[in-house]
């Protein structure tokens, strides 16, 4: 039972399947808070009204499609 564990754990130490994808989750996080801090105050409106849009007409798909 112990040499199995030992064995598991050592296989899942040494795997690197996935670790691209993490990098690139952290790095579009980085990217979106670093754009939100950047855009400036006037601009927010904008896509605010544009996220409302998407949000307004994505529920209508929903409700016609169930």
């Amino acid at each position: 039972m112990t040499a199995k564990l030992y064995t598991l754990i050592c296989r899942l130490h040494n795997d690197a399947r996935g670790q691209d994808l993490v990098e690139y989750a952290l790095m579009a996080g980085f990217v979106a808070v670093a754009g939100g801090a950047i855009f400036p105050a006037t601009l927010m409106p904008g896509v605010s009204t544009i996220f409302s849009k998407i949000n307004t007409f994505t529920a209508a798909a929903a409700s016609q499609g169930s």
